[in-house]
């Protein structure tokens, strides 16, 4: 028995200082009460660990097993938007200081340091590039000085970050360096074909970052030619754009390239580049959902592309197809409004719109009530006589509830004289301040 105990003693040391912590600060202090650790992995994330922050301070201590990689700090609602990433190798503790202006600095980690400052470095030797050119600058010796120092950058943090994770990131970020004096539209041109040079897809530590979808996106959106185009010329270049993406993503996982596309659907969406999201929806969501069970997603997609702005309101039948949305008669506007009469928002909000839609003659306004049985609006529907009525039966499971995407009552969209959707007001104060423009 004692000669094992020196053993049992060694193994407890190994397994105690594989653990590490995160630690530091979030100013200002008040600001911040709760933070929330997840580990990155290609196309998801999982959760770790979660503490409070008390007096602007925090600590996480990770679990002995995490993986190295890139975890995310998420420190407000919504998620999406307040987090920033860390590399944790699981060889170091972790001390940062965090603010909304600044965003995290550290004062220990050789990851974080090291990669934060190499884009700093590597970053602002691209804008001076960048303001050569805009400047009309001709000096070549100035030219060349700068991607000499650039390379100089480069091969010095390749080299001390070899055995980091961030070399990863590093030299998957190596900028484009042309060997001999180029014109701004060469210089362009070339920096586009050589964008993707030293990035691989299929590297793990890539995907399961931030990394490649922001590169991704810098790239489709933003590599456009210098001189003015127009949308539909913008929307061409940016689909050509995707399909050299695509290119670059055989042999990747499907999970990973449903994250990427979707994520450049969204920015496309937001962007109200609609050629381009049914583009990238036709092309690639739509498979990779059915085969990475993404179909709630895909039909989230499909439903805003549906409604959105300038769509054609899908059709609304009543009374056995006698009557429908296409055949009410002609108006310079339509709105469309679906409630329940067991609906307490719903019985408060339209009694006033019925009211104010009298000043409004040339404004028709068509009811849907999402109901479970016909009594109650067959009451309740009664005084609200300046509105056209349809029942849908079935409520939440109706066909128009699923068809206009409703998932809460009562919901409003607002039709053009050609039934074309033109608005989508939050309640019916909204519904009147759009009518009065």
């Amino acid at each position: 028995m004692k000669k094992l105990l020196p053993l049992l003693l060694v193994l407890i040391t190994t397994v105690i200082s594989a653990q590490h912590t995160i630690s530091g600060t979030f100013s200002p202090a008040k600001e911040y009460t709760w933070l929330i650790a997840y580990q990155l992995k290609p196309g998801t994330q999982v959760y770790v660990a979660d503490t409070k922050i008390e007096d602007g301070k925090f600590s996480i201590e990770m679990p002995a097993n995490a993986a190295p990689g890139t975890y995310r700090l998420v420190y407000a609602v919504p998620q999406e938007e307040f987090n920033f990433d860390i590399l944790y190798s699981g060889k170091e503790d972790i001390v940062l200081n965090f603010n909304a202006q600044d965003g995290a600095t550290y004062t220990v980690s050789e990851e974080n340091k090291t990669l934060n400052s190499y884009f700093l470095e590597i970053n602002a030797l691209q804008k001076q590039v960048i303001d050569f050119y805009t400047s009309s600058n001709t000096d070549k010796k100035e030219l060349a000085k700068l991607y000499s120092k650039i390379e100089s950058i480069q091969a010095r943090y390749e080299n001390n970050a070899k055995n980091l994770i961030a070399s990863n990131f590093i030299k998957a970020n190596k900028p484009y360096i042309a060997k001999d004096y180029e014109t701004i539209y060469d210089f362009v041109e070339n920096k586009k074909k050589n964008y993707f040079a030293a990035i691989d897809f299929k590297n793990t530590n890539l995907q399961a970052s931030s990394f490649l979808t922001d590169k991704t996106l810098n790239y489709v959106f933003t590599s456009l030619p210098l001189n003015k185009i127009t949308k539909s010329a913008t929307e061409t270049i940016l689909q050509q754009n995707i399909e050299t993406v695509a290119s670059k993503l055989d042999g990747v996982k499907e999970t990973f390239k449903f994250s990427l596309y979707y994520d450049l659907w969204i920015y496309a969406a937001s962007a109200q580049y609609d050629k381009t999201s049914d583009f990238i929806y036709a092309n690639y969501l739509k498979k990779l959902g059915n085969i990475t069970n993404n179909q709630e997603l895909i039909k989230s997609i499909e439903a805003h592309s549906r409604l959105r702005i300038g769509s054609n309101a899908p059709e609304i039948t009543w009374n056995n197809d006698k009557n429908s949305l296409s055949k009410l008669e002609a108006a310079d506007n339509y709105v469309v409004i679906f409630w329940s009469s067991t609906c307490s928002h719903c019985l408060k909000e339209l009694p006033e719109l019925n009211k104010v839609m009298k000043e409004y003659p040339n404004v028709k306004v068509l009811a849907v009530g999402l109901e479970d049985e016909y009594n109650y609006w067959d009451t309740e529907s009664a005084k609200l006589g300046n509105f056209t009525h349809a029942l849908a039966l079935g409520k939440w499971d109706s066909k128009y509830a699923d068809l206009y995407n409703v998932s809460a009552t009562p919901t409003y969209y607002i039709l053009d004289k050609d039934k074309k959707i033109v608005n989508k007001p939050e309640t019916y104060k909204d519904v009147i301040a759009y009518l009065k423009k």
